[in-house]
């Protein structure tokens, strides 16, 4: 089996690990100048997060797969938000209708990357249920259940336990997805492995500023959803028009190479 090498023109940058501060300060400006798709975005992921929480609200493996569903579906949504800001460096102007547009180019790679996305992410919830129901002497069903059985279980280890292994199984899933989307859309022949490979390149060359960015995305994920899902309104532009300016602060594409 051939190994994958990285493209000849894509190089990584090292950069401070203040910069993710910067990226927020861009995708504020990218809001004013478009606060339209931004908002849009926003309210597709909450009404779609807050009608599956409430669907599964008594069952605690129902929300687990919920929350993985949107997982998901946040970095595929964000496509339209990408796109937006594309344009507006480029001077162009940028509608909602452009952001549409770019979820209908039937891309195969971006589909089967979110082929990949959802099994990384049902393989969460099934590792996270096998060990719960290894290490717990009784059923867990509903969120009452896990906090009395694994988050308020003395000396037990568990919920510490649980954590660490989704953190283990969260990191190459950001390290995957880092890049990736923005760079199969800015590069058409690029391969899904090759852009793969250049987001785990990012994340080796910039550990810190990296581990940085993760906290800013979960605590912002953790602030749009323990409100209610309102506001991810704002937190899904935010970080979906940021996470296109880290892309290019981040991978600097040189075609004087090939």
């Amino acid at each position: 089996m051939p190994l994958i090498t990285p493209h000849p023109a894509l190089e990584i940058k090292d950069i401070e690990i203040h910069q993710p501060i910067q990226w927020l300060a861009l995708a504020w400006k990218d809001i004013e100048r478009c606060p339209t798709a931004g908002v849009t975005h926003g309210l597709i992921l909450a009404v779609v997060a807050g009608g599956l929480f409430w669907f599964a609200r008594d069952s605690f493996w129902w929300i687990a797969a919920m929350l993985s569903v949107c997982m998901v579906i946040a970095p595929l949504l964000a496509t339209g938000l990408y796109d937006i800001s594309r344009r507006l460096e480029r001077g162009e102007e940028a509608t909602l209708a452009d952001a549409f547009r770019i979820w209908t180019s039937g891309d195969k790679r971006l589909i089967f990357f979110g082929l990949l996305l959802s099994l990384s992410s049902a393989g969460w919830v099934l590792c996270s249920a096998a060990l719960i129901q290894w290490m717990v002497p009784a059923s867990v069903h509903t969120p009452a259940d896990f906090v009395r059985l694994v988050v308020l279980q003395p000396n037990s280890g568990l919920f510490e336990l649980w954590v660490i292994m989704g953190a283990l199984m969260a990191a190459p899933m950001f390290a995957s997805t880092l890049v990736t989307i923005p760079l199969l859309m800015d590069h058409p022949t690029l391969t899904l492995q090759q852009a793969i490979l250049t987001s785990w390149r990012v994340v080796a060359l910039n550990p810190f500023s990296m581990a940085c960015w993760a906290g800013i995305l979960c605590l912002f994920t953790a602030l749009g959803i323990g409100s209610a899902f309102l506001g991810l309104l704002g937190v899904v532009p935010m970080l979906g028009h940021a996470s296109w300016h880290a892309y290019r602060d981040l991978v600097v594409y040189d075609p004087t190479v090939l």
